[in-house]
């Protein structure tokens, strides 16, 4: 017979972790997020002012954290890609979106197309180095007259027969990491009449004759990375500095958008929650009309909403990575959890400044910045405009 005593009580707060984490991966969390809070964070506000110094890649390098899905040979940890996750949210606590934007460069959008597209002597050369924070690595796509239609980069590669050597010029802006990168993963067109098919990825040294960082780009958020515009102006590169297929170049960095939109969902969905636990200690501290002003029907019900706007994104984002991992390739899903995390994040972010008040408006608290930094997230990687019209085709609209 069942008692009262027998049933299952409601867990109105539960902390279970998701069924795809092990206690590997929550072990590799405690150690992301104690690295952060201890040695990161402190120099976030000074950050903001000079950027993150190139130390933190060399020491991120050293603790393996580069790497944590990379393959052993070249001296990644051979974790699964919910290990990349795991970095995406930890490193919220070092409380700069910025320094997260250009770990997020070097570890999930110049580096994958390297190891899956590049030689030997190319993994060898930049990958190995990079996993190590001894090289910095930067993703060229965007140009003054292309952002999100791709298809419109007037970036040329002309190759020269007389000295097996391709000939660039162009430019290429918004480039995080242009300033200290080491190589860049240049889209360029090899074929103006080919269409889709007439474009090809190039690793090109930043250090290459010609390659010109012309201005360092002031930005609404984000001021703890660097941000680039970047000439090249007859930049000469061999042919074996050509990344995977000369003529497949769009169809590899589509592939790479992918990834990179969903470790950027991640760290929507933590930034949003890392906001969210932030206020919530506020609105249990502040006192306006003789009572913590959390605990008035109007907050409360602000923390609600959020709340499950949150974790609804988080759901999104850990199923659809579990797909990925399982070797599917789900694009609908991707840019759904891309289009709603980066929404979710700002409108948090927002509402988050509201139940601050004034002290929300004033930089001693932080979460102006937040709001700052994640408006970002938005427009980088593929606009919401963009995921919607990828979101309606996959329906064949």
């Amino acid at each position: 017979m069942t008692t009262a005593a027998s049933v299952l009580k409601p867990d109105h707060a539960s902390q279970r972790k998701h069924f795809i984490f092990t206690d590997e991966h929550e072990q590799l969390r405690e150690s992301i997020r104690a690295f952060a809070k201890k040695e990161l964070a402190p120099h976030a506000d000074e950050w903001e002012e000079t950027t993150f110094p190139d130390s933190v890649f060399r020491r991120m390098g050293e603790l393996g954290f580069l790497g944590l899905d990379k393959p052993v040979e070249y001296g990644g940890q051979g974790g699964d890609y919910y290990s990349a996750l795991v970095l995406a949210e930890e490193i919220v606590h070092a409380r700069s979106g910025g320094l997260a934007m250009g770990l997020a460069v070097q570890t999930d959008m110049a580096m994958p197309p390297i190891l899956a597209f590049g030689t030997e002597e190319q993994k060898q050369a930049w990958a190995a180095p990079a996993i190590a924070g001894t090289k910095i690595l930067c993703l060229g796509i965007t140009e003054p007259d292309a952002g999100s239609d791709v298809a419109g980069i007037k970036t040329r590669a002309v190759y020269d027969e007389a000295t097996d050597e391709y000939v660039i010029n162009g430019s290429k802006t918004y480039i995080t990491n242009g300033h200290r990168a080491d190589v860049i993963v240049l889209v360029t067109k090899t074929d103006p009449d080919a269409g889709y098919d007439g474009f090809t990825l190039f690793l090109v040294p930043m250090d290459a004759p010609g390659v010109i960082r012309e201005k360092r780009l002031q930005k609404l958020g984000m001021h703890a990375s660097d941000t680039a515009l970047l000439a090249f102006q007859d930049v000469r590169v061999s042919a074996s500095a050509v990344l995977g297929q000369v003529g497949k170049g769009f169809y590899h960095i589509m592939w790479e958008l992918q990834g990179e939109r969903l470790i950027g969902a991640a760290g929507c969905v933590a930034g949003a929650q890392h906001c969210f636990d932030q206020t919530m200690k506020y609105a249990m501290e502040r006192k306006a009309f003789g009572r913590e002003i959390g605990k008035f029907q109007v907050t409360r019900h602000k923390f609600a909403e959020m709340a499950t706007k949150i974790e609804t994104a988080r759901q999104m984002v850990y199923m659809t990575a579990w797909r990925f991992q399982n070797g599917e390739y789900p694009v609908r899903e991707i840019s759904m959890a891309k289009l709603y995390a980066s929404r979710i994040a700002v409108e948090v972010a927002d509402e988050c400044i509201q139940i601050h008040g004034g002290a929300g408006y004033m930089k001693e608290y932080g979460v102006e910045r937040v709001w700052r930094d994640m408006r970002l997230n938005r427009i980088g990687a593929g606009t919401d405009e963009v995921m919607l019209d990828v979101i309606g085709k996959s329906y064949g609209l």
